[in-house]
């Protein structure tokens, strides 16, 4: 983030915390792109179904086991019932998703609930609910058509996601953040001899778009305002900001959770940083008032670390820009620290690739894992050369591989491509069948590898590379899942 201070033409605001600037960037680029996410970056969630469907087969199951459970403890206590194979639950099971993106998990989840449940007894009692803060992304992920034939089971609710207004103290079941915690606000902090410094960035333009901006001040008025109708009489500006950053001893009375922070961070180097990513705890303190007592509980799927040995790495990715967007590397050792303040409950953290794999009863591979095995993926390759491997790899996959959604997938060809492979990539891309890999960011079976191997091999895989790889460990920084279970 930090350039070339002699790049640095004009000013356009004050230093602040990270996490200041990062709520003012990141509501601008939901305001501006909120529509083209997908073009920056996707989510295990985007078009692939298969973390919906493993977090719907987790959600039946552990309903049926509650109920049955009940059912049982009703008997012994001398109730005159039926013995039905699930007892009622005495409300609506509501199931809120905070953070629903394009809503594609949130139909995939229902859709698979509903095979699951042949007996009618869950999904009919489903109350779906929708959380952001953004009218827009909510009416976008409503929108997706998948979600139709569930709409008398699914509601918005326009807030922020740590505090729910409206929502009733222990009404909800089950809640789910996709990909949320990176994005919430989220502070750098540092440890110097006996204080603790935290990160603090001040925003310029660059240069060539300086140049382009006749009325300066009314620029930077309409920037510090968040003013969306007057920015949009300039150029866009998201992609062009250069930031500074200095550190400043932390100003406590501001932050929550100081004994928590100050003692982790007594494990970590001398001025080595950490992200202390205040919005997911925020989350989980919100979390522990909404879920009822026998809920099942909170799950966060999010990219970052709980290795000590990795978040005192000064070396460690801390956060990076997409589309402007700023997205933080979830540090889930201090996450579950502050869980356990909150006394929200029991917290354990699993690789994502692990969830998704248990439910399915075989080893995944995330098909971005699956290309890093090819013999060209450690050498320089020009982006479309990237593209048009990825392209032969989908090719070869789709031969055996079979969703239940029929989708097309969406990959622009580069117009930097040579104009012959261009061509003939376009027709692959118009080729692909419609129950073929879903996205670029998917989850793949051991047995789908199996099916695919020898087409694999024929561009280049080792089909032992691509084995060994199904069962290796996470990696040192992955996507994991924090799952909160309520005492």
């Amino acid at each position: 983030m930090l350039q070339d201070a002699d790049a640095l033409p004009q000013l356009i605001g004050d230093y602040k915390p990270v996490d200041q600037w990062q709520v003012h960037i990141n509501t601008l680029f939901y305001r501006f792109r909120g529509d083209q996410i997908r073009s920056f970056y996707q989510t295990f969630a985007s078009a692939d179904y298969r973390l919906a469907h493993a977090l719907a087969a987790d959600y039946f199951e552990k309903v049926v086991k509650r109920e049955k459970t009940s059912g049982v403890r009703r008997q012994a206590s001398g109730e005159n019932i039926s013995n039905p194979p699930l007892t009622p639950h005495p409300s609506p099971l509501t199931v809120m998703e905070c953070g629903p993106g394009n809503g594609n998990l949130a139909a995939c989840f229902l859709s698979h609930l509903k095979v699951l449940d042949k007996e009618g007894a869950i999904y009919p009692r489903i109350r779906y609910v929708l959380v952001d803060w953004e009218q827009a992304v909510l009416d976008a992920a409503l929108a997706h058509p998948e979600l139709a034939s569930h709409r008398d089971l699914v509601e918005t609710h326009r807030g922020t996601v740590d505090r729910l207004d409206g929502a009733a103290d222990g009404s909800v079941d089950r809640i789910i953040c996709n990909e949320l915690w990176n994005d919430l606000p989220t502070k750098l902090m540092s440890r110097q001899a006996n204080e603790i410094e935290e990160e603090f960035l001040r925003p310029n333009l660059s240069e060539a778009l300086h140049a382009k901006i006749s009325d300066w001040a009314a620029f930077v008025r309409a920037f510090d305002a968040m003013d969306m109708e007057a920015l949009k009489g300039f150029p866009p500006f998201l992609d062009d900001l250069v930031w500074e950053r200095e550190y400043r001893t932390v100003e406590w009375k501001d932050v929550p959770y100081r004994k928590t922070i100050t003692e982790f961070l007594k494990r970590i180097d001398e001025q080595v940083v950490v992200p202390v990513n205040l919005g997911a705890y925020a989350t989980i303190k919100e979390a522990k008032r909404l879920l009822a007592s026998d809920a099942i509980g909170f799950s966060s799927f999010d990219a970052g670390t709980g290795d000590m040995n990795v978040l005192n790495d000064p070396e460690k990715p801390c956060y990076g820009q997409f589309g402007g967007q700023q997205s933080f590397m979830v540090n889930f050792a201090l996450a579950e620290a502050v869980a356990k303040q909150l006394e929200a409950g029991t917290m354990t953290i699993e690789s994502q690739r692990e969830f998704v794999g248990r439910s399915l009863g075989t080893n995944v591979l995330t098909l971005m894992d699956l290309i890093a095995t090819h013999p060209s993926a450690g050498t320089r390759m020009a982006p479309w050369e990237q593209d048009r491997l990825m392209l032969k790899t989908l090719r070869a996959l789709n031969e055996t591989y079979r969703s239940p959604y029929a989708r097309h997938l969406e990959f622009p060809v580069s117009l930097e491509m040579p104009p012959e492979e261009r061509e003939s990539l376009q027709a692959l891309v118009h080729s692909l069948k419609p129950t073929g890999m879903p996205d670029t960011v998917a989850y793949l079976t051991e047995e789908e590898l199996t099916l695919a191997s020898k087409d694999l091999e024929d561009i280049g895989y080792d089909p032992q590379s691509f084995m060994i790889a199904l069962t290796a460990p996470p990696s040192p920084v992955d996507y994991f899942h924090a799952f909160v279970r309520p005492r």
